[in-house]
Parts: structure tokens; sequence; C-alpha cells
């Protein structure tokens, strides 16, 4: 308690049992300093550490029991690995003499999480606590971050030893931020001030690096247009006059189709995900490509580049503004435009403002954020929530963006949600759902009771798996295999938990249950019965080419 006290920790997520109750009987005297917060599902506790650290920029940190306990965290442990998360994870294990004995409650925490995680270490002596937690948060906070895992013998928790805290902030073996020569800062300068056609990639590595004005005053020097990636939606103000919006499968036309026309394409903090790159036999073929990353092993991984410009993209790019000429690419810029008209006019336009029919995801989505004068915490589950929540939520402040990313993990949006709202106690926080992975962690209206976690959860129910259904409906000849969902009445469950809330069907009541949603202290679910057979557009078909996006569904 007191290392963790030490890393500045003010919040604790986490489950006890009995491999850990002696650091919980620790806990009992630190209740003033630590505030635990009980989760009701031992996964619940990582996806709200994930949303603490994504909103905070700090380390989020869990606490659960051996065996079960610690398997249940693997899907938050995984998640926040592939999206760069900071965590650390203390998972309580047998005694380190029972250890191989197939003891109850016994799993090899340690072999199960290696390749999901920046590190772990199993603490078998009270002497090495205070060095391994000092090591964990520095690993899991410094360069690209990521989670780490503790497994602490039962033993190493019951010793007695005299405190000394440690500081770790170096690791021979470990270099978290390369070092970037001046020759390369020089020649990605003169590679953009050679360009007619620059355009950037703005990756969550921007958010995670507090980059947001060394980027924008780097784009708006040498007027590049960029586009985010799903993860960086906020690093960037949304009515940026050079921002051209989202990057990928349902990302915007322009981005995607200009793509493929640029002659110099610049990827800041971003892992050329497939869902960016689509077809990549047939990616940005036309250009010469220069990626900013801290991370050695994304360079070439996915997509082959000209210049790698390695190190802490807000050191980089300040570095490259300095080099570069300013210059003026209107009539390029220009060029994205007819590709924002046509998708605002097929896309946009028909889902904002609809004249007749049910409800449909994006007016709900736009009303929400609109309702928070586009200052609010985006949180969403996964599926067409998803989609819909990061096309029409609007953003003017960074490290607004909780979702899962690159693992796409159903019920990762209420804890997530909770964490949030202990990551950043002075903003709202929006969490958008689905009535399947709503189902999947809906045991955490336990916390949001017990803790009134001021959450306004928005669930956009279609009784489908809708993501899995448009899909079935674009691609396997509308043959819905299991995704239809026969649903309970989740205005009665939440009247269980005595969180407020309300159901909206007919769309003339949607205005008047968000502002009561909004004006409401303290926790709030929205139920909208919106389309059930609504699907997200613009589409990158699985396989195409990025820029072959679907505008319409025949």
């Amino acid at each position: 308690m007191r290392s963790l006290e030490h890393e500045g920790v003010d919040v604790l997520f986490g489950y006890p049992g009995g491999s850990i109750m002696p650091t919980y009987d620790a806990l009992y005297d630190h209740k003033d300093s630590l505030n635990h917060i009980l989760v009701r599902h031992e996964q619940a506790a990582v996806h709200a550490a994930q949303g603490y650290a994504r909103v905070s920029g700090r380390v989020g940190c869990v606490i659960v029991t051996s065996g079960p306990g610690a398997m249940n965290t693997i899907t938050g442990v995984a998640d926040a690995m592939i999206d760069s998360t900071p965590l650390v994870v203390v998972c309580g294990q047998v005694g380190a003499a029972m250890l191989g004995t197939d003891a109850f409650q016994e799993v090899d925490v340690v072999g199960v999480t290696q390749p999901i995680t920046k590190w772990n270490y199993q603490i078998r002596r009270a002497e090495d606590i205070a060095w391994a937690v000092a090591r964990a948060f520095y690993i899991a906070k410094s360069g690209r971050p990521g989670p780490v895992v503790l497994d602490f013998t039962k033993n190493a928790q019951t010793a007695m030893i005299d405190y000394e805290p440690q500081k770790v902030d170096f690791i021979r073996s470990y270099k978290p931020v390369p070092q970037c020569e001046p020759e390369i800062i020089e020649q990605a300068a003169q590679m953009i001030n050679a360009a007619e056609k620059p355009f950037m990639l703005v990756g969550q590595g921007v958010e995670l690096a507090g980059a947001r004005n060394e980027l924008l005053e780097l784009c708006q020097k040498a007027q590049i247009p960029f586009g985010t990636t799903f993860l960086g939606l906020s690093a960037a103000p949304s009515d940026h006059p050079l921002n051209m919006g989202r990057l990928g499968m349902h990302g915007n036309l322009g981005p995607n189709v200009m793509t493929n026309q640029c002659d110099l394409l610049i990827a800041v903090g971003m892992r050329f995900d497939d869902r960016v790159t689509g077809n990549l036999k047939t990616y940005a073929k036309q250009a010469k490509i220069i990626h900013l990353e801290i991370d050695p092993s994304e360079i070439d991984k996915n997509v082959k580049v000209n210049l790698a410009v390695l190190g802490d993209c807000k050191e980089t790019m300040a570095a490259i503004c300095e080099k570069v000429n300013p210059a003026s690419h209107q009539a390029w810029i220009d060029g994205f435009k007819p590709y924002a008209e046509k998708e605002f006019n097929m896309v946009i336009n028909p889902a904002l403002n609809p004249t007749e029919g049910p409800i449909l995801m994006g007016e709900v989505v736009r009303k929400v954020s609109e309702a928070t004068n586009h200052e609010g915490i985006m949180v969403t589950d996964v599926g067409q929530n998803q989609m819909f929540a990061c096309r029409y939520f609007q953003f003017t402040k960074p490290r607004s963006v909780v979702t899962s990313g690159g693992c796409g993990t159903m019920g990762f949006g209420i804890p997530a949600a909770m964490g949030a709202c202990f990551g950043a106690p002075d903003r709202t926080v929006c969490m958008f759902a689905g009535d399947g992975g709503l189902q999947m962690t809906i045991q955490e209206f336990g916390t949001i009771m017990e803790h009134q976690i001021p959450v306004k959860m928005i669930l956009l129910n279609n009784n489908y798996l809708g993501n899995v259904r448009q899909w079935q409906y674009m691609f396997f000849n509308k043959r819905y295999s299991f995704t239809p969902m026969t649903n309970p009445d989740f205005e009665l469950i939440s009247k269980g938990y005595n969180i407020p809330c309300r159901t909206v069907v007919d769309r003339k009541d949607l205005d008047a249950a968000i502002r009561e949603m909004i004006d409401t202290k303290g926790p709030y679910f929205l139920q909208v019965a919106v389309k059930e057979e609504d699907n997200v557009l613009p589409m990158t078909p699985p396989g195409a080419n990025i820029d072959e996006m679907l505008l319409e569904v025949k």
C-alpha cells in the first residue's frame, strides 16, 4: 500500500479473494488515501482502470485474487496492450512453497500473461515488493505505455520487513524513448517542403504524448490536412479546418480517397492497423511515407516507409516544425471538399436530420454531444453503437475518447465509463452501448449504484447484435444467424439498482430526455429504441481498397 501511495495512486479497482486477502487487510488501514472501488467482476476492474488511465494520463491500478480472479483480467490486459494503455494489475498467488503443485486457485499467471504485457513479474519475497512496484509503474507509463502484471505470492504478502521507498527511472536494457538523430529531422522537413499534396495520419500516440499543440502548429505552418484514427479522434478539435475526418473502414470518404492521391503521407503515433489501410497491396503506393513513432517494432511492420522518425512525437514534431517552410496547399486542401459534400448529402444529413421513421443512432449521438457543448468524454462499447458514436460525437478537448480499438471488446463500455468518471471527475462522461455489449457487464450497475458514479449511459437498443447483423446483411445474404436478441426490461433493471432512467421511443421526446439525463446529478440510464436495421456507412468492405467506400447499401 505504501508503494502504491509512493507512486501517486489514488484510485484502485478490484475484487478481494483468498490469495490476496492479506493485501486487502493492509488496504483497510489506507482507505483514506487509496479509494478502492469494488467492482462486480474482475474484467470490469481492468476496463475501469483503462478508462481511468485514458482520460487522466495516469497509470490505472487493479488488485484481484489468484486463479479465476486473475484469469478474469486477461481480456482487459490484452485490450490494454494493443491500445497502449498504462496499467498495473496486482494478482494474488498461492505461497511460493506451493507453486507448481496445482494448489487451490493456482494458475501460472506469469506464463499466461507474458505475451500480452509490457512486463510481468512474480513477487516471491517481501524484500522485492517496493522495487517491483516501482519498476512496474515506470515500465507501464514510459515510452509506449502498456499493462504490467505483478503476481504476488501469499508468503510475500505476509512476511514482515522495514519499508523503504524505491524509485525506478532507468533500466539498463530498456530504452523507452529512442533517440532521434538531427539529420533525420532535417530529412523529414525537406520531404515536407518538397511535397505538393501532403496528408497526415494522426493516431493515439499524439494524445499519449500530449502533443496536440505541436501537431496543430506543424500542420498549420505547412498547411497539411490531416485525418485521425479511431483512438486519435480527440487529438485535435473536430471542427479544425485542417481536420478532414476519420480514417479507415467506417471513416470519412475524403480522407480515405485522398490517402491514395497524396504524394507524401505522414503517419504520427499510429500503427497502420488493417482497419485503417484496407488492402495493403494498393495502400498509398503513389506516396512517400514518413512514420513518426516511439515504438521501433511498428516501423515497416505493415507498411514500408521511406523515413522513420523515432522518438517522442511531441519532441519530433516540434523539431520538424522548426525546419519546415511556411506553405500553402489550398488547391490540395480544397480537393477534400467534393468528397465531404457527397458524404454529407448521401450519409450524414440523412443520419442526423431524419424527417420520419424510427429514431436513428446517429441523431442520438449528435444530440448528446451537443448537450455537452461537445466537451464531454465519449465512452463506447463495441459494435454499431461504437461506430455511430465515433462518427457523430464531436470533440473540443483532448483525452475525450475511450473505446476498445484493437481488441474490440464487447462489455468494455460500462466499466470503462466508470473509470473515466474517476479519472476526470470534472467532466461529463457519456457512454454509448448496444443491447448486446451492455448485458456483458450489466452487473456493474451495482458498482455505479454503490458509489453513485455520475456516468450517463445511453443504450441504443435495436434488439440485434447490430454490427454482426450488418455484415450478415451485406456479405452473408441477409442470413441473420443468431443476431436477433430477446432482451429484458432494461428500465426495470435500472430501477432495481436505483439508477434514474427513461425510455424514449418517439423522436419528439428525445431532446427533453437527453436534457434530463445531462442535468441529473449522479448516474442516469437512457434507453432509446432505434431503427432495428440501420447500417453504419460509409464502409470499406473487408479486403477492399481503402478508397472503395460504399456510401449506400442496396
